[in-house]
């Protein structure tokens, strides 16, 4: 008997249990990529971190494709329950990469939606949270606009400079600014390109919180932080993070429509039955994210 003919006359559990076959699932941990690195700090944590030092990780299109090909990885690894993504002390993202972006032309943007790819980080529905230290400019500052929490280094310096080089915001930083921080400051911040510092991005509302002092602390923070959440029910923090969006994305009533049926949802799966148990018994709940 031929082993394709064993193969095809197994039941898909008795292939997996098969002592005789294993079965690799592509993961972003075991891959090598060029441009970030990949790794799992904490149980349920995972950290992608922007690997260009020599460009003060200037984000072309190779790492923009390793960036969005592990975060959708990482969507899908049970294992992991909320994402950090970090840069170097020096610069988070220090913007697009003028060298590759320089000689394009209109036909050339135009035709093969040049940036548009950068859209698809905000269809992750495991929460990012972004650790900033150093420059977050241009691109840098869209990408940190694009998480779901944003932690800063009180060394973080912020821009969306695009004015001064004969172009505007590309990646979503007109529309996410505008939200985070208002019309007039939006308007100011981009029409100047004038760079801004930590504490007012935190007072702003545009970053959570600025961290203590020292090399390696808002990484540090945001791990812990992504720690606390991957301890939570995967699919109540999913569907908290689908409706905090559509406070953004939707009018009030719509908005409000989506949450009460995402509310509605939980009452379908066993999270919710286990946490509203262990409250009541006063034990901490075992969550399954089923």
């Amino acid at each position: 008997m031929s082993m394709s003919f064993f193969c095809r006359h197994l039941t898909p559990r008795a292939i997996f249990s098969s002592h005789k076959f294993s079965v690799r699932f592509m993961s972003a941990f075991n891959k090598n990529y060029e441009n970030i690195l990949t790794s799992r700090p904490e149980p349920g944590v995972a950290l992608v971190t922007l690997n260009r030092p020599k460009a003060l990780n200037a984000l072309n299109t190779a790492l923009f494709a390793e960036l969005t090909e592990a975060l959708r990885l990482i969507d899908a690894d049970r294992e992991i329950g909320a994402i950090v993504i970090t840069g170097s002390e020096k610069a988070f993202a220090a913007g697009a990469d003028i060298k590759e972006m320089k000689d394009k032309s209109f036909a050339d943007v135009y035709q093969n939606r040049f940036l548009e790819n950068w859209q698809e980080i905000t269809t992750i529905r495991k929460p990012i949270i972004a650790a900033v230290s150093g420059f977050a400019l241009g691109g840098g500052c869209e990408l940190a606009l694009m998480a779901d929490i944003l932690l800063a280094a009180p060394n973080a310096q912020f821009g969306q400079p695009e004015v001064k080089i004969g172009t505007i915001t590309g990646g979503g930083g007109s529309q996410r600014l505008a939200r985070a921080v208002g019309k007039s400051r939006a308007m100011e911040l981009t029409l100047t390109g004038r760079m801004w510092g930590a504490r007012e991005a935190a007072e702003w509302g545009m970053a959570s919180r600025v961290v203590d002092e020292g090399v390696g602390v808002v990484v540090r923070e945001a791990v812990a932080l992504a720690g606390e959440i991957a301890g939570k029910s995967q699919i109540a923090v999913q569907a908290q993070k689908e409706a905090v969006n559509a406070a953004y994305e939707q009018s009030l009533s719509e908005g409000l429509k989506t949450e009460r049926r995402l509310f509605h949802m939980t009452f379908a799966t066993a999270d919710q039955r286990e946490g509203m148990a262990a409250f009541v018994e006063k034990r901490k709940p075992n969550f399954t994210s089923s």
